[in-house]
Formats: structure tokens, sequence, C-alpha cells
């Protein structure tokens, strides 16, 4: 039976923060343990190496490396996204808690509090007296979960997951966390992020006889802790996470650790935070730390590895090397909560001052400014502030509008735009409007919103977009569509206005962007808007890695070989994209 500890009283051995220790590690790999700082202790190498990348003055890189003609990174893939939900989708979000007698509890609040990131199933795993118990579901977490659920996972540690999905119905196989027992016990594992090398390590560990019951990427990274020879179970995760290629941010869990790692890249976030009971908490988000008031401490760093246990505290490993981090920037645009903290910086400010930018850089004349929410929302009070023009609401969203419908038999034009967004006519008859939005991908919902617009009486339809073009897909966690659907990787930004009917679009200007990034700036990845990728994708992905087959997307079965969608007759990823990768990998 496992020991376990209860952080409502004072335990004989309290949880400090990062008390030092020392293992004999087997591996060849080298490592550092930093103990007791407030400050990322572990600096990042410094690499002399030649651009990993081709210098175009292409304003559009990715078409000019993938003309209609020929096929992109994501093959022939067939986008999963609809016309009335435009929109890149993050792939899923994860909780961990230590020490709680709430734990499962705690963690289906937390859980709630990142529905956003994931809607599509949910799931958590305690653990009691040294057993991994699971719960999961597809749907929203408060269709998975009741009392009777919950009453199923007792115990003082638990890890939650909340998952999106391409296309379809959600597999209930495909749902996290994953558990997994092996020849020294049981674990459990949530992931988010995407590994651009997994068809290369389920090739391998397939040849080496393991079985996979499911169609995700996050099963390998079970497969590979089991195989690893490496003692004790820290240093499991460590040679098996120097494997994988990619993003990931991750909460493990045993019968007696809580695990968190984070890829030498940084790509997605995962912060940490502690109750005033001692429990430890990790999530993707600081508003899931804010609603199980848990005090937000610190990111995990990118290249990081924390273990949680009753022995020893919270221990920290640094993976090595690790480079320059290349955060998400669409954390700080779309995916996450205003009210959330996500690489060390407050969301809401972010997008405030991307709508400022707008209005010094892009200025119009206008009567009154509206969001395109509730994304658009604070980008538009930061561009009504800066303009000195009111911000008023003149499109209403619908919140009861549920994941299916049905449709009208006889055909209305726009109806699922007007299923979730409502014109305020008297907000916007005869009136000079700006509209501001957080991003444009296939253009499609765009049009449909200016012609909602023009509609209700506007005058004039100004759009202000609160991020720069979207040139390129993402392989690091992010649902997007291929580079040929992508608007603004086959239109100026004059054919989008067109395309779009508005009397004028401007877009955030990529160089203020990173200006208002400042000194953090070369710590963002901007993959999306410049088709420059810290890793290759050397691995034509299909999105969400094999729900083509079980959630329904429609893909071509021919085109389909072990989840991955094939490209043309010799195609060489790297060598498309990056002539230099022979000479600059390391």
């Amino acid at each position: 039976m496992a020991a376990t500890v209860n952080l409502s009283s004072t335990p004989s051995n309290p949880i400090s923060k990062l008390p030092s220790f020392s293992l004999n590690s087997p591996q060849k790999t080298s490592f550092s343990l930093f103990p007791n700082s407030s400050s990322f202790p572990c600096k990042p190498f410094s690499h002399s190496l030649k651009s990993q990348f081709i210098t175009t003055s292409s304003k559009n890189p990715i078409s000019d490396l993938f003309p209609p003609n020929k096929s992109g990174p994501e093959g022939d893939i067939v986008s999963s996204f609809s016309d009335d939900d435009d929109k890149p989708r993050e792939e899923c979000g994860v909780v961990g808690i230590f020490g709680d007698l709430e734990a499962s509890r705690l963690c289906y609040l937390a859980l709630h509090a990142l529905q956003h990131r994931g809607q599509e199933g949910a799931g958590i795993v305690a653990v009691n007296n040294n057993v991994l118990q699971t719960v999961t579901g597809v749907g929203l977490v408060s269709e998975v979960f009741n009392e009777s659920k919950l009453d199923q996972l007792p115990g003082e540690m638990a890890i939650g997951h909340v998952r999106y999905s391409t296309a379809g119905s959600s597999m209930l196989k495909n749902v996290q966390p994953f558990v997994a027992g092996y020849r020294f016990g049981s674990v459990g594992v949530a992931h988010n992020g995407n590994l651009v090398n997994y068809r290369a390590l389920r090739a391998m560990l397939e040849d080496n006889g393991s079985i996979f019951n499911t169609s995700s990427d996050t099963e390998v990274v079970l497969h590979l802790i089991a195989i690893s020879k490496a003692r004790p179970f820290l240093l499991r995760i460590v040679d098996a996470c120097e494997k994988l290629e990619g993003a990931y941010s991750m909460v493990f869990v045993t019968g007696d650790k809580l695990v968190a790692v984070r890829d030498p890249y940084g790509f997605r976030p995962l912060v940490m935070g502690r109750r005033s009971n001692g429990a430890v908490v990790f999530a993707s988000e600081t508003c899931a730390l804010d609603l199980i008031e848990a005090t937000y401490e610190r990111e995990v760093y990118p290249g990081e590895v924390l273990l949680v246990d009753k022995k020893d505290g919270v221990q920290s490993l640094c993976l090595m090397p690790h480079p320059e981090p290349k955060q998400c920037i669409f954390e700080h645009i779309y995916f996450a909560l205003p009210n959330s903290l996500v690489f060390g910086r407050s969301v809401y400010e972010s997008r405030r001052i991307f709508g400022e930018i707008l209005a010094t850089e892009a200025p119009v004349d206008c009567d009154v400014v509206i969001a395109v929410p509730d994304s658009g929302v604070v980008a538009a009070l930061g561009y009504a502030a800066k303009a000195g023009v009111p911000f008023q609401q003149g499109l209403i969203r619908s919140h009861y509008v549920g994941r299916t419908f049905i449709e009208p038999s006889q055909k209305i034009r726009d109806f699922g735009v007007k299923l979730k967004l409502s014109p305020v006519r008297a907000v916007l008859e005869g009136k000079r409007v700006v509209v501001v939005d957080d991003s444009i991908v296939r253009g499609t919902t765009s049009s449909k919103i200016v012609r909602l617009i023009k509609e209700a009486g506007a005058k004039e339809i100004h759009m202000r977009i609160a991020s720069p073009p979207i040139i390129g897909s993402c392989y690091y966690g992010v649902d997007t569509p291929s580079a040929e659907e992508l608007i603004s990787n086959r239109m100026t930004v004059e054919e989008i206005r067109k395309f779009i009917g508005c009397d004028s679009l401007a877009f955030l200007p990529f160089d203020s962007l990173k200006k208002m990034l400042s000194t953090d700036s070369p710590k963002f990845c901007y993959a999306c808007f410049s088709g420059k990728y810290p890793v290759m994708p050397r691995e034509v992905k299909v999105k969400g890695v094999g729900d083509s087959m079980d959630d329904g997307l429609n893909t071509p079965l021919a085109s389909i070989d072990g989840l991955w969608i094939k490209g043309p007759p010799n195609f060489d990823l790297e060598k498309e994209i990056d002539p230099l990768y022979q000479e600059s990998k390391i």
C-alpha cells in the first residue's frame, strides 16, 4: 500500500518548494538539478548555428514552397473546419493535483476552467491506495462527470484532461488521460501538444513488439517509459522525453508520484501553483488555479521535469540541452482566457495592447468600435480607448448553442453564423463601424459577419485583425487548416478585403507584435506567421493524430498510411522547406 499524505494538517515531512537532492543516473545524458530558485535556474544553451530556414523575399513564403499544384506539409488532408467555426483549435488542456483529499473534485473544477481548450472529451485519473482509477467520456466536463462518477475517484492525487477532436464524434479510446501497466506498476499521462516524430517512434515501437490501443501520439510516451532501462521513475520520463520531438506539456501519475514535464522549447503552457493546505497544482493556464484557490508560483520551465511525492516534496530536473524557448504566440492572441497569465505575461494586457497598436498604425474615421465576441473583445477595448471612439456591443453571442443542431430544411443563408452571432441594429445602423477580431483563418466566417453587419444597416465596415496574417499550419498542438486553405497564404490584404466585402482591412503588423514583446520576442514561436518552424515537421501529419479514421474525417483511404497522410512521390518535407537541413542539424 502506497503511503498517502493529508496536507490539511502539518506533515512530518512538509512539501518544500525545491529541495536539493541528488540522483545517480545510469544515463549518458547530462542533466542538472536546481534547488531553491525563483528565476529560471538553468540558462538555455547558446548554439552558433547557420540559419535553419530559407530566407525569401516573398510575402507568403509558404505559397512559394507549396504552390497550388503541389502538396504542402499537410499533403491532401481534408480540412475539418466548418464555415461557421473558422478558428484554429487548441488540442487540449491538462491538470495535475497532489496532496489534497478532494483531488479529483478539484481536478473536475479546474477542467471546467480549461473547457475552452477542448470540448470533445474529458477524463480524470485518481490514485487511491496505489491504484489508478479512471473516468473518461465524450463531451463537455459537465456531461462526463457527475456526483457518482467523482465518488469513484477518491485519493489525494489526480490528473485530468480536456480534449479537442478534429472532426465528427471523438472516440472514447482516444480520450485522455491514458493509463497503462508495466513491470514496475501503473502510470497515467495527460498530454497537451503534438509530437512531430510520432510516426517514426510508433514504427520503431511496433517493430519491437509494442501493441497500440489508440491512434494518439500520446500513447508512444507510455511505451517509451515502459521500455526504458533507467531507474528511478523520474529518469524513465527523462529517457522517454529525450526521444520526443515537438510540443509536449504533460502530467504523469503513478501510485505515489505526480510528475509534470514541458518540452525544451516550451511550445505549450504549463504552470505550477499551491493551495493553502500545501497541495501542489499543475495546469495549462492560471485561470484553473484561480478557480480552485491555488496561488500561482511559476511556470514549469521549458525543458524542466518536476516530480512531487511525499518523501522529497517537489524535485526539479532540467532536461539538457534546451534551446531558446519558442512559446506559442497564439496563446496570447486567441487560445488562453484573458484572466490567465501565460508565459509570465497577462493575456488581457497583451490583447489590449494589440488593439492599441491597430488604432495607432491602422486608424480610420469611425463612429463605433465593436468586437467579434468573445476573443476579439479585449483588443476592441484597446482599439476604442486609443482611438477615442466608443466601444459598444454590436454583435451578441449566443452561449446556448449546442455542439450539434438541426439544420433548417430550407437553406437559410449564413444560418450557422446567425445561430451564434446576432447583430444589434441600434448600434450599427447608419454608423461607420470598426470590427475587431483576433484572426482570419480561411475568411469564410469573416465574410459572413461583414454581411450580417451590412444587413443591420452599417454605413461602413472596417475590419481590424489583432494578429498578423496566418500563412502556415501548426504542428505543435494546434489544429489548423492546410496551408493552401489559409486565405492569407493565397491572397494579398487587398484581395482578402474584397473577398470579405469590408471597406478596409488591416492586420497587426508582425514587426509591431515583436516590438511589443520587447526582450521576450525571441522566446515566442511565430511559425504560423512566418513559415519558419523551430522544430522541423518532418512527418506529414493528420491533424489530431489518427482522427481521420476514428473521428470521421473524410480522408481517402488510399492516402492513409499508418494514420499519416502520404505526400507526393519522392516527397521530402525537410528538403522542400530547408535545403540547409543536413548541414545545420545537430
